[in-house]
């Protein structure tokens, strides 16, 4: 694991802990993609930081709990902009 790919990790992670961001979120404001989020903060944040991961795990949780009602409200968004 390059340098880049740490540092880039532990951004990545401190960034999703702050904001309470999604993967498809952070993926956005990153340039990157979902897949390397993922990774990112699954992977190689567990091995550069511990304690970090574990912060950034307990956000991803609540994302995904979360991520049926969003999908829900998305759908409401969408038909509601059809009837107009």
């Amino acid at each position: 694991m390059s340098r880049i790919e740490r540092d880039r990790a532990v951004e990545l992670g401190e960034y999703i802990v702050e904001t309470g961001a999604t993967v498809r979120a952070v993926a956005k404001v990153f340039q990157v993609s979902k897949s390397t989020v993922h990774k990112d903060v699954t992977q190689r944040l567990k091995q550069r930081s511990p304690g970090l991961y574990l912060q950034v795990k307990t956000v991803l949780d609540k994302n995904k709990q979360e991520r049926h009602i969003r999908g829900g409200l998305a759908t409401k968004r969408k038909y509601k902009g059809m009837s107009d």
